[in-house]
C-alpha cells in the first residue's frame, strides 16, 4: 500500500509513492473495484453525492489551501469547488437513472430479416482501475476529484490520482477528505487512492491491472504518457486533454457593427483567469486597416486588469519563453506589449493573414498565459483558407451576424473543433448533458469529452449476453427491470416512470 501521507506536508520528496507501493495500491484498487462493480445504482450514486457532502463542509479548509498554493482568488477557488460539487452531484443523477449503462434488449426472433435471431443482450460495464492525471489551472474542477475522477467513479470504476506538485498539499487534503466521505458510505477500501511522484507515475500507465488513463495537461506530457500507454503489452485507452489554441472568426459586418463590444469581450476572456484556462481565446481574426485604434481600444479594456502571479514558476517561465518566440517570428509585432513581472500584465501580437500564410506555425503555438496572437486579415474570403491551417482545437468562435454567409467557414470549424460558439467566448465551459469538451489532436487525444455526463461513457465498454438464462443476466439487461433503467427493447425506448418514496 502507498504511505500515509499528510496534508500538512507540501514537499512531493517526503511523501513520494515507491514503485512497489504503487503496484500494492493498484492491486487494492482492482480488489475495491471488484467489490464496487457488485453495487446497485443506488448505492453508487450515494458514494458521490457522500463525496460532493464532504468536499463542500470542508470548504473552509480547502479553499485557502489552494488559494496559497495555486495564486487564485478565493472567490474564483469557492466557485470551481461548488462547480465540483455540482458535477458529482449530477453524475450521481446521472448514474440512478442508468442512462451511462445503454441497456439494449433484442429478444429471439425466428422471423428476423438475416435468418433467426438470438436473444441478444447489451450493456455498458466499467472498465476496472483508472489511473488519472489532474492538472495545475484547476486545482478543484480538474483535480482530485475532477471531471475524470468523478466520471471513472460513476462509470463504476476505482481510481489511482497521482498528485499535482503544483498544488501538492491541497491534493493531499482533498484525497483524505474523498477517501474519510467514501469509508463513511459504505464503499470498499481503495476504491479512491493518490499517489505521488514521477516514478509512481510511470508505473501506473505501466500496470497491467490499470484499464485507462485520464489526463489533463501539457502536449509534450500527454504525447509521452499516451505513448506509454499504447506500447504496453496491453494497450489501453488514454483520455488526454492537451489543450489548444480557440480561435475566434470575425466577419467584416460583425466588426463594423460591434467592434468594441467584440475587442473588449476578447480583452476579458484571454486575460480571465491570468489567461491560464485551456479555452482561452489564444487566436483572434478580424479585417485589416485600424491596427492603432484596436490598439488602443484592448489597452482601454486592460485598464481594470489587476495581475496576479502565474499558478508556478515553471508556468511563468514557459510562458514568458512561449511569448518571446511568437513575437519574435518575421512578421510579428506587438499591438499591446504586456510585462513578464511576477505578476504579468497582457501581451496581445499581431500579424498580417500574408505572414500567417507563409508561417503557419504562428496559428499552433500556446501562449499559456494572458496573450493572444491578433490576425488582420484582407479579405474575408481568406478565413476559410486561414482556418484550414489550424489544427485540432477545443473550441473556435464565430462572431458574426445573422445575414453573414459563413456556411462554409462554420463547416471548417466544426471539422477541427470540439465546440463551435456564435458570439460568444470560449472560456466557460459549464457541466450539463450536451456538453463536449474535446476535439481533434492535439487538443485532445480521443473524440470524448472530458466535462459533462457523457464522460462518464470513457470508462465503460459494451458487453452482450446472448441465450443467457433471465435469472442469470444482470438486473439492466431482465426483462422484469429491477433497477427501472432505461432499455431499448426490439428497437424501442422504454423509460421507466421514477420510483416514488412512499416514506
Amino acid at each position: 500500500m502507498a504511505p500515509t501521507i499528510s496534508s500538512t506536508t507540501r514537499d512531493e520528496a517526503s511523501v513520494r509513492t515507491s514503485v512497489e507501493e504503487l503496484n500494492a495500491t493498484v492491486e487494492k484498487a482492482h480488489e475495491a473495484f471488484l467489490l464496487g462493480r457488485r453495487a446497485d445504482l443506488t448505492t453508487r450514486a450515494g458514494w458521490l453525492e457522500a463525496v460532493a457532502a464532504a468536499l463542500e463542509e470542508d470548504i473552509d479548509v480547502l479553499v485557502p489551501l489552494a488559494a496559497r498554493e495555486t495564486n487564485l482568488g478565493v472567490a474564483r477557488l469557492q466557485g470551481e469547488l461548488k462547480r465540483t460539487v455540482f458535477q458529482l452531484r449530477l453524475f450521481a443523477a446521472e448514474v440512478r437513472s442508468g442512462e451511462h449503462l445503454d441497456a439494449t434488449i433484442d429478444h429471439a426472433d425466428p422471423g428476423w430479416g438475416m435468418g433467426a435471431r438470438p436473444d441478444l443482450r447489451r450493456m455498458n460495464v466499467p472498465l476496472g482501475v483508472v489511473g488519472v492525471f489532474g492538472a495545475s489551472n484547476f486545482p478543484f474542477a480538474f483535480s482530485v476529484m475532477g471531471g475524470d475522477s468523478a466520471s471513472a467513479l460513476a462509470a463504476g470504476c476505482s481510481v489511482v490520482y497521482k498528485a499535482h506538485e503544483g498544488h501538492l498539499g491541497l491534493s493531499l487534503r482533498t484525497a483524505e477528505t474523498v477517501q474519510r466521505a467514501l469509508r463513511e458510505a459504505g464503499a470498499p477500501a481503495g476504491l479512491f487512492t493518490l499517489i505521488a511522484g514521477r516514478a509512481a507515475a510511470e508505473a501506473l500507465v505501466d500496470h497491467p491491472l490499470v484499464k485507462a488513463i485520464g489526463f489533463t495537461g501539457s502536449t509534450a506530457g500527454g504525447r509521452a504518457l499516451a505513448e506509454r500507454a499504447f506500447a504496453r503489452a496491453e494497450p489501453i485507452p488514454f483520455y488526454g486533454e492537451l489543450g489548444g489554441i480557440n480561435a475566434v472568426f470575425v466577419t467584416e459586418k460583425a466588426w463594423s457593427a460591434r467592434k468594441d463590444s467584440i475587442l473588449s469581450g476578447y480583452a476579458a476572456s484571454l486575460s480571465l483567469g491570468m489567461g491560464q484556462f485551456c479555452t482561452k481565446p489564444g487566436l483572434l481574426f478580424v479585417p485589416a486597416g485600424t491596427t492603432a485604434e484596436v490598439a488602443e481600444a484592448l489597452r482601454t479594456a486592460f485598464t481594470d486588469f489587476e495581475p496576479a502571479p502565474l499558478l508556478t514558476e515553471r508556468l511563468h517561465e514557459g510562458y514568458r519563453n512561449a511569448v518571446k518566440e511568437v513575437a519574435g517570428q518575421p512578421g510579428v509585432e506587438p499591438l499591446v506589449e504586456g510585462t513578464f513581472d511576477a505578476a504579468p500584465m497582457p501581451t496581445v501580437l499581431r500579424a498580417a493573414s500574408a505572414a500567417v500564410f507563409e508561417q503557419p506555425e504562428l496559428l499552433r503555438q500556446e501562449m499559456f498565459g494572458p496573450a493572444s496572437l491578433l490576425v488582420e486579415y484582407r479579405e474575408e474570403s481568406e478565413l476559410t483558407a486561414l482556418a484550414e491551417l489550424l489544427e485540432g482545437q477545443l473550441t473556435t468562435t464565430l462572431q458574426a451576424e445573422a445575414d453573414d454567409d459563413v456556411s462554409e467557414l462554420a463547416a471548417r470549424l466544426a471539422d477541427i473543433s470540439g465546440r463551435v460558439l456564435w458570439n460568444g467566448w470560449p472560456t466557460g465551459v459549464t457541466v450539463s448533458f450536451a456538453q463536449h469538451h474535446g476535439g481533434p489532436y492535439p487538443a485532445t487525444t480521443s473524440a470524448t469529452t472530458s466535462v459533462g455526463t457523457a464522460a462518464v461513457g470513457r470508462f465503460m465498454r459494451p458487453v452482450a449476453h446472448q441465450d443467457f438464462p433471465a435469472a442469470r443476466l444482470p438486473e439492466p439487461l431482465q426483462d422484469t427491470n429491477p433497477w427501472s433503467v432505461p432499455q431499448r427493447i426490439d428497437g424501442t425506448w422504454t423509460r421507466p416512470q421514477p420510483k416514488v418514496d412512499a416514506r
